[in-house]
């Protein structure tokens, strides 16, 4: 049987640890109709290491394994248009 690579993220992304608030990227204006979490695991994880992701109406969280993979999401999604929306 085929291993499955796919990685179980947690959904936690409000943790108050100083740390993990320079690791976490908020993506406004989303189209969650359309956009669900595995979507935004794929878009998010070629940056670096996902450990956590939430998706909300309109918005999500996702948390990095450090702060480096979170800021270069930032640069590179910033503007992106997903779904008929401009992040």
């Amino acid at each position: 049987p085929k291993m499955s690579l796919k990685v179980q993220t947690s959904n936690i992304t409000n943790k108050n640890d100083p740390k993990s608030i320079n690791s976490r990227v908020f993506i406004g204006n989303l189209n969650t109709a359309v956009v669900k979490k595995s979507d935004v695991e794929t878009i998010f994880s070629k940056y670096g290491r996902v450990v956590g992701c939430s998706v909300h109406k309109g918005y999500a969280f996702v948390q990095y394994s450090n702060e480096r993979h979170a800021r270069a999401a930032v640069l590179g999604e910033n503007g992106r248009v997903l779904a008929g929306q401009t992040l």
